[in-house]
């Protein structure tokens, strides 16, 4: 639980300043150093993005009463603006959750240099 909160922190403050990509980073650093199993790594990855930016894109939605997600939802025609908000969620929480896992699988890669 730890690893996500780390990551939800983490990636909001790099949000404020850096690109979009920028959730890759602490979902790589922080799925490395926690060495936990690529599993559990990218779940913790995935709920930590997934709580990020699914509450920042419904915070959006209720403060602009609709007005976005509705336009938004016409535009990809996927019919209900919530339902842009939950995709929203899961793209982030792939994004993050496969940077994770690779974090996570990194740990494992044997380091041996043989020239």
């Amino acid at each position: 639980m730890l690893l996500t909160v780390l990551i939800l922190i983490t990636a909001f403050l790099l949000n404020l300043f850096l690109p979009w990509w920028s959730i890759v980073i602490p979902g790589l650093v922080f799925g490395w150093w926690f060495n936990k199993k690529p599993g559990t790594s990218f779940v913790f990855g995935f709920l930590a993005l997934f709580f990020l930016w699914g509450g920042q894109a419904l915070y959006i939605h209720f403060a602009n009463n609709a007005i976005l997600s509705t336009r938004i939802a016409e535009m990809l025609q996927v019919g209900s603006p919530l339902l842009v908000v939950l995709i929203t969620g899961v793209l982030g929480g792939l994004v993050s959750g496969l940077a994770t896992l690779t974090g996570a699988l990194l740990q494992d890669t044997p380091r041996e240099f043989k020239p």
